[in-house]
């Protein structure tokens, strides 16, 4: 009897599984289900390429020629509302719903919105290629752009308008840009980007809220300034998208809660990428990881825990890079509050270094600007030291 695996979501990490059940050899029905008309298509150039206009959808598109020999079932436009955790059965919005012996979750995340911004023109994030569509229409005609959330997502959004000419603004709650994932002394260094290249950057400070009618005219801060703005772009975080799982079974927190190996509380059903919190014995609880790389790399471990394959849990060095004012930020490793990090290589001053975390006198993580070369051999070390002693 024919099987069939449902893999919910149609972006990366979802892509990514469908690829790893062939590699895996299993033969049998894949039907992918996502709530996009689109086809996947790569998200990092939404920000960057495809803002400016640099790249097209044909550029960022994620498939590949050798795809099509994989005999995917796509559902495209068609939202999942619904897991049946009795049946695995996944119910749609459209009525329909796709009877599974296994499924893959990998929904993603949506982004945070600003409340009291509803309805209002001129106001974007940017998470998706219809919402870059629209902010890339808009940045054709405006003058000022305020961003919301100096994170990496609205530094590259910066950088991208500051090369269509735009005034800038960026405004930032906490003290110091980026402190959260790099620390504050590294954090402090890559903002500096923003002042090299004309950008005004806000720190410290909240927004009160948008002033407008019909269309955004201004953002007050909570000091009571206002700044006139033609378009906002919001760049306050990501939610992961499991409401529709509320009813399913399937135990969720900041995320779809698995073990190390993506398997969920329902036999049968794992969860990848930016929608699952994965178990993490190092840090001692559930971590949900929004990572290119990740969600390129740990479907392959869900499968082969869906499909039975008796595989060792990964163990993961977290990975991510922006592009920002002409400068390549890239950062491995897993970072701690009471790490000491040390520049090796290069200046700060130049925005050109190499920079080593470490704990206890390890390298833990490591940090470069402009550094690709080095960086990849300290990201091989990382990776080297963290297999042998796993």
């Amino acid at each position: 009897m024919s099987r069939t695996v449902a893999v919910v979501g149609a972006s990366l990490a979802g892509l990514s599984a469908a690829r790893a059940l062939r590699e895996q050899c299993y033969d049998d029905r894949i039907v992918v289900i996502g709530d996009e008309a689109h086809a996947p298509y790569d998200r990092p150039p939404l920000s960057k390429e495809f803002l400016a206009r640099r790249a097209s959808l044909d550029d960022i598109a994620l498939g590949a020629p050798d795809d099509a020999d994989l005999g995917l079932e796509w559902r495209l436009g068609t939202t999942a509302v619904g897991l049946d955790h009795l049946s695995r059965s996944v119910l749609l919005a459209d009525g329909s719903e796709v009877r599974a012996d296994g499924v893959v979750l990998a929904t993603g995340a949506r982004a945070r919105r600003l409340s009291g911004s509803e309805g209002l023109g001129g106001v974007h994030v940017l998470r998706s290629l219809d919402d870059a569509v629209a902010l890339r229409e808009d940045l054709a005609t405006a003058g000022r752009l305020v961003v919301i959330g100096a994170g990496f997502i609205g530094a590259e959004v910066a950088s991208t308008a500051r090369t269509l000419g735009l005034e800038v603004t960026v405004i930032e709650t906490q003290p110091v840009p980026l402190a959260g994932p790099l620390g504050a002394d590294m954090g402090a260094v890559c903002a500096q980007l923003h002042a090299d290249h004309g950008t005004r950057l806000l720190v410290g400070t909240g927004v009160a809220g948008l002033v407008g009618t019909g269309r955004v005219e201004a953002v007050e801060l909570t000091d009571g300034t206002r700044l006139p703005a033609d378009v906002v772009v919001v760049g306050i975080g990501a939610i992961p998208n499991i409401e529709w799982l509320a009813d399913s079974g399937v135990a969720l927190g900041n995320g779809v809660l698995t073990d190390a190996r993506c398997g969920t509380s329902v036999p049968g059903v794992v969860a990848v990428g930016d929608c699952a919190a994965a178990w993490s014995a190092s840090r001692e609880r559930h971590v949900r990881i929004e990572h290119w790389t990740h969600a390129l790399e740990q479907p392959a471990t869900a499968v082969a825990t869906l499909l039975g394959t008796d595989r060792p849990a990964p163990t993961p060095v977290p990975y991510f890079w922006s592009d920002q004012y002409g400068a390549r930020i890239q950062f491995a490793g897993s970072r701690r509050e009471d790490d000491v990090v040390r520049v090796l290589e290069g200046s700060c001053a130049d925005r050109s270094f190499l920079a080593v975390y470490e704990r206890h006198g390890h390298p833990v993580a490591v940090l470069g600007m402009n550094q690709p070369r080095l960086f990849t051999r300290w990201r091989r070390q990382l990776r080297a030291a963290v297999l042998a002693h796993s």
